[in-house]
């Protein structure tokens, strides 16, 4: 019969956790960017400020490429 003392090398003998134990607990680390995080708090304006910006920049950078782009043509002259 094989024995665990077989089987690993070394000569260790194994360490089995019975069935019903609790698992591997997990590191405590803050949440990563698409983790839901454990501790939920109230917006703040300053949330509300970044959020309004990274909507509206995009919006006046696209319009203000595209009068550039049609004053660099000549379009403009019209």
């Amino acid at each position: 019969m094989t024995t665990a003392n077989d089987i690993i090398e070394g000569g260790r003998s194994a360490r089995l956790r019975p069935a019903g134990g609790g698992g591997v607990k997990q590191a405590q680390q803050p949440a990563g960017p698409f983790d839901v995080p454990t501790q939920t708090r109230k917006p703040t304006a300053r949330d509300a400020l970044v959020t309004g910006l990274l909507v509206i920049y995009p919006a006046f950078a696209a319009v203000a490429a595209i009068i550039a782009g049609l004053f660099l043509t000549g379009a403009g002259s019209l």
